[in-house]
């Protein structure tokens, strides 16, 4: 099979849940509208599903200017791109500041995380460049993620992690047995939604293969290697119940762990933007 774009997923809001779309204008600093909000508390300290994984059950869909944010109790609200509104300072690195969304947004943001929480918008990629840390330079613009514009894997390092899952599962279900213990429930493949990729890639025939790429070729973009992606507490939540469990990271410390961190994944940042949409062909070196 011909290595391809299987799925593309846009995140408007940092940590809420991402939408699934057929085709994305990809500019300098990532996908359309991926990221450009996020939640802060009253110091402007970001809000993430780390903390509060009940954020991964609210969405924000694009309208107009603005996003609809929607959630199974709270319902949907419409938020306007605050273009005039208040600038609120905050705390996430290379951004300094962001312009808020309105009372109506902070009420509904609020009442979702169960704390005072405010919606905040980023008026300009531009103004925050990369960390020479992940890959980058100041000239490289991004929105609120936190490493790089563009986030992706293979199917194929997702399946070779569920093999790993599946058999530190049987480990500690012998482990259980033997010491007259409860067993751990069933093994389930990992929900893609928990590593939050832009961009899956099917068709790759080894696992991990995209740890190599350094620049490729996704339809009509060109993509640059900026980092691998270190994974955090967040991808053991699952975003249907928000409970959290051992993996990926047991598997990853096991069998992907460097420097300190565990990691699945690569970060890039665009060389030629344009349109990108599933079923574009992926070509790597």
């Amino acid at each position: 099979m011909t290595p391809h774009v299987s799925a593309l997923t846009v995140y408007p809001v940092k940590s809420f849940a991402g939408y699934r779309v057929d085709e994305v204008v990809v500019g300098p600093e990532g996908p359309s509208g991926d990221r450009r909000w996020m939640l802060v508390d009253e110091r402007g300290e970001t809000l993430t599903a780390r903390k509060l994984p009940q954020m991964l059950g609210a969405r924000a869909l694009p309208v107009g200017h603005g996003v609809a944010l929607d959630h199974a109790t709270l319902g949907l609200l419409e938020v306007a791109a605050p273009f005039d509104g208040r600038r609120v300072d905050v705390t996430m690195s290379r951004v300094e500041h962001a312009t808020d969304a309105g009372d109506d947004a902070a009420a509904w943001c609020s009442e979702l995380v169960g704390r005072p929480a405010r919606l905040v918008w980023l008026d300009d990629p531009s103004r925050r460049g990369m960390s020479a840390a992940h890959g980058g330079t100041a000239d490289d613009p991004m929105s609120l993620t936190d490493t790089a514009p563009l986030h992706l894997f293979t199917t194929a390092s997702l399946r070779r992690l569920d093999q790993w899952a599946a058999q530190a599962h049987d480990e500690a279900v012998e482990r259980a047995l033997a010491a007259g213990r409860p067993v751990p429930d069933a093994a389930h493949p990992l929900d893609v939604r928990r590593f939050r990729p832009n961009i899956l890639v099917d068709g790759v025939d080894e696992p991990f293969a995209e740890d190599d790429w350094s620049r490729f070729v996704v339809g009509g973009l060109e993509l640059r290697f900026a980092d691998h992606t270190g994974r955090c507490v967040m991808t053991t939540v699952d975003p249907d119940t928000y409970l959290k469990g051992k993996e990926p990271l047991r598997s990853l410390a096991r069998h992907r762990r460097r420097d300190g961190e565990v990691w699945f994944g690569i970060q890039a940042v665009p060389v030629r933007t344009g349109v990108l949409r599933v079923g574009d062909r992926v070509s790597a070196s």
